[in-house]
């Protein structure tokens, strides 16, 4: 193959990369607007969000939690008070500062999020149900080292 060849080949390699990127993108998000709405269809998906991280890590304060997902600490503190009148979470004083509040989800908020992840787990399962265990494999080592940024190698 000539140099010029196989360079338009590794060109239209990599556009076809990024169609097939471009479209797990686009279905990621769906699903992730597809969960959102089943943890709650009144909320916003950036509420899911912020359930998805309390279950996770457990209760934080309001900035805290604003800041570990990138979120607007006002809009943080708009969600936290829609998702306090559905009852999905609820505020306490922190314990080691009277002063600063932790929020928490609630049994219902707890609920709620696992039903979601069940959603987004069952809709990825169903994806590779039929494939090998190899090609499972070879799919999870190539994203893997896409994911993983040179400087960590």
């Amino acid at each position: 193959m000539s140099i010029n060849a196989e360079r338009d080949a590794c060109t239209q390699a990599e556009l076809a990369l990024g169609v097939e990127i471009n479209a797990l993108l686009s279905a990621s998000r769906a699903l992730t607007e597809r969960t959102a709405a089943a943890f709650h269809p009144d909320l916003q998906p950036a509420a899911f969000h912020l359930a998805r991280w309390l279950y996770a890590y457990g209760p934080a304060q309001p900035s805290a939690l604003a800041d570990a997902v990138a979120m607007d600490r006002s809009s943080t503190s708009s969600l936290i008070g829609r998702m306090k009148a559905l009852g999905l979470v609820e505020s306490s004083r922190h314990p080691d500062d009277r002063r600063a509040v932790t929020v928490s989800l609630t049994a219902a908020g707890v609920e709620r999020v696992v039903e979601a992840l069940d959603l987004r787990g069952t809709t990825f399962a169903g994806r590779i149900r039929d494939w090998p265990l190899e090609r499972l494999q070879a799919f999870t080592t190539l994203l893997h080292a896409f994911n993983t940024p040179p400087e960590a190698e």
